[in-house]
């Protein structure tokens, strides 16, 4: 029983101690509206890369199709065009990775608040007077 005691003063004490409870939940929406521009950001690059590799690859099945190229050409035109679809590849796993980032940040947050809201009540509770 004296561990638990022990392990809920350890996180409560981690909590950041705000003198003004209305300033941080202002700074908290600030820093969540500037993690999900970030993240729509990264959708867009994702998007752009998807249709740039798709660009690239019809490019050039229709310029095998129309003109040969010589061989040194074609591996150069290729080689391109799978550095655009490994782009896509990394984008693809790099932003459902940061979108759940920005989720679980979120939720940390909001419960941060909820937290804090909860001490500055029974604060007022204690200290009727103040």
């Amino acid at each position: 029983m004296e561990s638990r005691n022990d392990l809920r003063e350890n996180l409560l004490s981690r909590l950041p101690r705000p003198e003004n409870l209305v300033r941080y939940r202002e700074e908290t929406a600030s820093l969540l509206a500037k993690h999900q521009r970030a993240l729509s950001t990264e959708k867009w690059t994702a998007t752009a890369l998807s249709f740039c590799a798709l660009a690239a690859f019809f490019f050039y099945s229709w310029m095998m199709k129309a003109r040969p190229l010589d061989t040194g050409a074609q591996l150069s035109f290729l080689g391109g065009t799978l550095v655009f679809v490994l782009l896509v590849a990394i984008n693809g796993v790099r932003f459902p990775i940061y979108s759940s980032q920005v989720a679980t940040l979120k939720e940390i947050k909001q419960v941060q608040l909820q937290i804090l809201e909860v001490q500055a009540r029974l604060e007022k509770i204690d200290k009727p007077n103040a």
